[in-house]
């Protein structure tokens, strides 16, 4: 009988009411799809420029995981060896490879929102030099 009055004490001390229950399982914000806020005035960061961003910035962004470590067979930056064949294919196929993927790679390298001209100007970062 001890065993019982423990466990069940905390129970009874709770507020199970409709209202209070409603309240604890609420949301705690809003998600919205692309598109849905049009009517919202949603600003961006004034750090933010409007423009298109650098090929510096995205690769950072969204191609240095692979491309510095040579995930999933990805060749790493400024590795001569490892660029040759795919330059060798030439630049047209490297770019089409970026924006619509190839083998392990997604299309545009996981930068869903990224431009096919910042794909473009990445490729170029990538590939200059070498």
């Amino acid at each position: 009988a001890l065993s019982i009055s423990l466990f069940s004490a905390p129970l009874t001390a709770q507020n199970l009411s409709d209202a209070t229950i409603e309240k604890r399982i609420m949301p705690i914000g809003d998600a919205y799809l692309d598109g849905e806020i049009s009517s919202i005035n949603v600003s961006k960061s004034p750090t933010e420029p409007s423009g298109p961003r650098s090929a510096e910035k995205v690769y950072n962004t969204y191609c240095v995981a692979c491309h510095s470590t040579g995930a999933a067979g990805a060749p790493i930056k400024d590795d001569t060896a490892a660029w040759a064949p795919r330059i060798a294919q030439g630049e047209a196929t490297l770019i089409k490879h970026a924006i619509e993927g190839f083998n392990a790679m997604p299309a545009k390298g996981t930068c869903g929102d990224c431009s096919d001209d910042e794909i473009i100007n990445t490729v170029q970062f990538l590939t200059t030099g070498l």
